[in-house]
């Protein structure tokens, strides 16, 4: 039950400054109910149970479907495009086994940073914060800001590379930066997450050419196999780089905070919990509920991340073409579907899966800062009474935007945001797991054997795989 006598949300920062208070439904988009609000863009407001969702046959399964969905879709993003295209035409099949190995990991961290996020009502930064040192929780979200404003801008410029692509060089990338940001910021500003995520999830669909033509390349069957299911390690540094890019596009710090705060707006909007207060205890209708849509989520992402690396792998690196630096050469691997149209579905994936995931990365950059300095703040919020969120937003988005303007080759600027995630992830998911494992926060909710083991080996690997790169860096300079 929503409580009849609810808290005064926070004083926003920048409101505090100009002397005006914030109205009371301050945290409501103005002529919208609660339950119109849930960031996540499931179908309605709240967690559908398993139960229910049986009962509803097809529709009832599609609205189990909402945070977790989500957090896959956006996993594909121009940097995971980027860089599955590049380690397939450079290695070939050998990193295929990446997609099986990381399937149930990528899965447990995700479904911790739900449990969580349930059990507290909280979001991930608001977490951190009660268990960790200030000044650790500070550094931790300071290094997701600065890896999620580098994503940004590579983004940014892989979503202007696709539009020049569509309009075959007759509008230069540089061109189509500042519209692409200001698109995206004005989607949020004048439209909930939910919304553009309708617009923007059938622009990804686009990326499943990416299966079609696997088949259509005819890659040796006994290979395939073989890669997909046997791990191939190199100890080199450019096959260790890319085993940590792999990794950090793949389970990505943003999509930590993401997944924790998009279950957290469900819950407000559905009046399951108090912004501030958080909630005791959850449901385990809703655990199971939220299992399956992580587990639908994350099979989706690394279904499309396995058959990026296998197109790519026969019908580049098959060929002599190891090196993919530009929009065009990333775009030739769905020649043998698209053939002289490859540019246009490849680009309209690009662009597709880039404004889907911008707005989560400058989202869950701001719901981690206004986490841990305590102000509201979300999604739903009306910009005029939460104008610090949406300006965090704004400036995140401004910085991408800048970075452009550096001369960055996009697609090494897409693997080299992916390195960036795969050095971030290893101390941050540390953090997790040990919140995970504390009974204090999680009461009988704590993780148990499975999730332990499963989290423990994605922090270990990838912590491995980091210190490794350095190493083999050092080693050669």
């Amino acid at each position: 039950m929503t409580d009849p006598n609810p808290r005064q949300p926070p004083p926003d920062p920048i409101l505090s400054v100009v002397n005006r208070k914030i109205p009371p439904a301050g945290d409501l988009a103005e002529g919208r109910a609660p339950s119109d609000l849930a960031a996540g863009g499931s179908p309605t407001a709240g967690r559908t149970t398993l139960d229910r969702a049986r009962s509803k046959g097809v529709l009832g399964f599609l609205q189990l479907l909402g945070p977790g969905l989500i957090t896959g879709a956006s996993d594909d993003d121009p940097s995971g495009i980027g860089t599955y295209s590049q380690v397939g035409s450079q290695f070939g099949y050998g990193l295929l086994w990446l997609a099986l190995f990381t399937f149930p990991l990528m899965s447990a961290v995700q479904e911790l940073c739900a449990r969580i996020a349930l059990q507290t009502g909280v979001g991930l930064g608001s977490s951190l914060r009660r268990k960790f040192p200030g000044w650790l929780v500070g550094i931790a979200i300071l290094g997701l800001l600065a890896a999620n404003i580098f994503n940004v801008g590579a983004d940014l410029g892989a979503v202007a590379a696709g539009g020049s692509l569509l309009s075959r060089g007759a509008l230069h990338a540089l061109w189509l930066v500042v519209p692409v940001a200001l698109l995206i910021i004005g989607l949020q500003v004048f439209a909930s997450y939910a919304a553009i995520y309708k617009i923007f999830k059938w622009l990804t669909l686009a990326l499943f050419a990416y299966v079609i033509t696997a088949f259509f390349a005819h890659p040796p069957l006994l290979e395939v196999v073989k890669a997909t299911f046997i791990p191939h390690l190199e100890f080199s540094r450019d096959f260790i780089v890319a085993l940590v890019a792999v990794l950090g596009t793949t389970i990505s710090p943003y999509l930590f905070f993401w997944q924790a705060s998009s279950e957290v707006d469900e819950l407000a909007a559905a009046g399951q919990t108090d912004p501030q207060a958080g909630r005791r205890g959850l449901r385990r209708s809703e655990l199971r509920a939220a299992r399956t849509d992580v587990l639908i989520g994350m099979g989706f992402s690394n279904l499309v991340m396995y058959f990026i690396i296998l197109t790519s792998a026969a019908v580049l690196h098959a060929h002599g073409k190891t090196g993919v630096q530009t929009a065009d050469q990333a775009a030739a691997a769905l020649a043998p579907l698209a053939g002289p149209f490859a540019f246009i579905v490849f680009s309209v994936g690009l662009i597709g899966a880039g404004l889907l995931a911008i707005p989560i990365l400058t989202g869950s950059a701001a719901y981690a800062i206004k986490e841990f300095f305590g102000f509201g703040g979300s999604l739903a919020s009306k910009p005029q009474n939460r104008p610090t969120f949406y300006a965090i937003l704004a400036l995140a988005t401004l910085a991408g935007v800048v970075m452009n303007f550096v001369h960055l080759d996009p697609i090494r600027a897409l693997f080299i945001a992916a390195v960036i995630n795969g050095v971030l992830a290893p101390p941050l998911l540390l953090l997790i797991v040990v919140l995970g494992a504390d009974h204090a926060v999680m009461k009988h909710q704590v993780s148990g054997k499975l999730s332990l083991a499963l989290t423990g080996i994605a922090t270990a690997f990838m912590a491995l795989a980091a210190i490794a790169m350095f190493v083999t860096i050092v080693a050669i300079h």
